[in-house]
């Protein structure tokens, strides 16, 4: 394969300034249709009232912990909105937007930030991966999976969604090695947001973009304004489609911004200047996309989908204040395909306790 047909775009695919105008920096890529568009907004919204409201949980006690992607909305909601029904998604932990645009509840989706020692729904179902905290696993993960799809002559492509930190990991390049070697169905999404917790990416990497890593492998890449939901959506499309027509794996570099800290648990103030951030909230993602349809989306549809997030933001705050039935004999359950003596002997000795 030319190196150029793998070399990324010299600076990130475009189409919409922070300003919220139409910029001419396309790449030769597609427009998403107007109702595409419209879709994605309205995810946005109920995806940023969804963060709030599991952000605010966790000071209620109610989550353990949860790690916001305000400011990376267009990167969610562009990864659900790219995929159809027989396609994979392999989520990091900061990625719950996306499973909420895939369909799932946020009971299932919140199950495992909550504590659980499971993820709480069905992958096999659902065609989303349990959420993954190790840095970089899930895209080994993906690798496989999309080639056992190949294997198999299913129509399916998988998609990984991936912090810049982990590109640090090996088990990252490992895959991305497998993948092109094998031409498996995969498309790599990394969301650049300028940080991994508190290591900026300056000393992370001293590349002049992560997109540019998947050349060494022979894998075509591709960088994008990750806050520009209309260049998201466009690109992750080219790339998807690549991949299922049997081309091979696409890496693709989203160029966005953490607004919040790391998690509820990280003081961002620590290692970042206040005006950083307020640089980054006028490239707000939400907002540009909303200027950018103008007389597209009417007054009227952008109440009703502020009105549906804030009944969806009801459903999640019941949802999560009822208090979960647990049965701690479950503990026991999945660790051995057959419980061992001593496992059974510990079950035994718990369920009379409770008993008692």
């Amino acid at each position: 394969m030319a190196t150029e047909t793998l070399l990324p775009s010299a600076s990130p695919v475009r189409f919409v300034a922070e300003d919220g105008t139409r910029v001419d920096q396309q790449g030769g890529y597609s427009e998403p249709s107007q109702e595409r568009l419209k879709e994605a907004y309205r995810l946005m919204v109920l995806g940023r009232r969804f963060d709030v409201q599991a952000t605010a949980l966790t000071k209620q006690g109610r989550l353990a912990v949860y790690p916001s992607s305000a400011g990376q909305e267009a990167c969610q909601i562009a990864a659900a909105l790219t995929l159809e029904t027989q396609d994979w998604l392999f989520p990091t932990y900061r990625d719950s937007v996306a499973l909420i645009a895939r369909g799932l509840k946020p009971g299932e989706v919140l199950t495992l930030l909550r504590g659980d020692a499971h993820c709480g729904y069905n992958p096999a179902e659902t065609r989303v991966a349990p959420q993954c905290t190790p840095l970089a696993t899930q895209t080994l993960h993906a690798a496989g999976l999309a080639h056992a799809m190949q294997r198999r002559g299913e129509d399916g492509v998988a998609l990984a969604l991936i912090g810049d930190g982990a590109t640090s990991e090996g088990d990252f390049h490992e895959a991305l090695n497998f993948a092109a070697v094998f031409k498996a169905p995969v498309v790599f999404f990394v969301q650049n947001n300028r940080y991994a917790i508190s290591v900026p990416f300056e000393k992370q990497s001293a590349a002049a973009a992560l997109a540019y890593k998947g050349i060494g492998y022979g894998m075509r890449s591709e960088q994008v304004d990750g806050n520009d939901a209309v260049a998201v959506l466009s690109v992750l499309d080219d790339a998807v489609k690549h991949a299922r027509d049997k081309n091979g794996p696409v890496l693709v570099e989203a160029h966005t911004y953490r607004i919040d800290a790391h998690t509820n648990a990280d003081d961002a103030t620590r290692y970042r200047e206040a005006g950083e951030v307020a640089k980054w909230r006028e490239a707000d993602p939400l907002k540009r996309l909303e200027t950018y349809l103008g007389d597209a989306l009417t007054e009227k549809e952008i109440k009703q989908f502020h009105d549906d997030a804030e009944d969806f933001a009801q459903t999640v705050r019941d949802t999560m204040n009822a208090e979960p039935e647990l049965d701690p004999l479950s503990l026991f359950d999945h660790v051995y395909a057959e419980p061992t003596r001593h496992l059974a002997a510990q079950r035994a000795a718990l369920k009379a306790e409770l008993e008692a």
